[in-house]
């Protein structure tokens, strides 16, 4: 049998992964059922045959490209463990910029709030953690997804949240938001980042739009007013190299107070418009 020491220093350089270290340690602490901070403090602990055997797969499926979340069935979201599945994009911590922000537009304690394509649900979630006061709608069309995040819903145990199954706004009955927020797709069907890392096992309906990845953009900011109450605010994550775009997209739409915010890395990461009369 081998140590916890000797399982990370033997492992750390074969996952073909760039967080090798990261990748090894999650997936042994999964195996053992402990923290990562466990593993500093026995490293000397000695893998059973049956953890040795799980351990040795998991990395052999990680070698091969599957993202960490998928082995593990988890991932991490603004402190809130969501599970997660090859029905949904993985949560990102680039996403938290849009939940950040719409806390900081919106720092009222009651108000409707509503997340389009949620996904495993985690901006809905994030901000109900923040907000409980909030009454938000999460909408998603993928039955799997939506099935997902009713399950991460329910195990987090928000009641002012409620998962509802739309393509976008299409079947939500008519209702006004003081904020709308979404993670559309937005990666252009011909990048060729998505045939690269863990995006390869992600849904491309999640990921991939039209005309450059902006038309789910584009259809969510004209159809977005009928859904907004005066003065409510819409945001939308995009491409690094989109920003602009968008910006454009949001002022044709109608939409005052139009800016996109950098990312810790300092890129355009999500561009937000309010919905006010001139």
């Amino acid at each position: 049998m081998s140590s916890v020491k000797d399982n990370v220093a033997r492992n750390v350089e074969l996952t073909g992964s760039e967080s090798a270290r990261l990748d090894t340690e999650v997936l042994l602490g999964h195996i053992l059922g402990r923290e990562r901070t466990w593993l500093y403090t026995w490293p000397e602990y000695e893998l059973s045959a049956a953890e040795q055997e799980a351990f040795d797969a998991l990395l052999m499926r990680r070698k091969n490209g599957e993202p960490v979340a998928h082995l593990t069935g988890e991932r991490e979201f603004w402190s809130l463990s969501l599970k997660v599945a090859p029905s949904t994009l993985i949560p990102r911590p680039d996403t938290e910029l849009l939940v950040e922000t719409a806390l900081a537009l919106c720092p009222q304690r009651a108000l409707r709030a509503l997340d389009l394509g949620t996904g495993t649900g985690a901006i809905a979630l994030a901000l109900a953690s923040e907000q409980p006061g909030w009454q938000i709608v999460a909408v998603e069309k993928s039955p799997a997804a939506l099935a997902l995040a009713e399950e991460n819903r329910l195990h987090l145990g928000f009641a002012n949240v409620q998962v509802l199954a739309s393509d976008w706004f299409s079947q939500l009955p008519s209702q006004r938001f003081s904020l709308i927020v979404s993670n559309p797709p937005y990666i252009d069907a011909a990048d060729p980042h998505l045939a690269q890392g863990d995006v390869r096992f992600e849904p491309r309906s999640a990921l991939v739009a039209q005309r450059q990845g902006l038309a789910d953009i584009a259809k969510i900011a004209l159809e977005a007013d009928e859904f907004l109450e005066e003065g409510g605010w819409l945001l939308v994550e995009h491409g690094w190299q989109q920003a602009e775009a968008v910006r454009e997209i949001f002022n044709a739409a109608g939409y005052r107070a139009v800016e996109s915010r950098r990312d810790y890395s300092g890129w355009e990461r999500i561009t937000l418009g309010r919905k006010q009369s001139v």
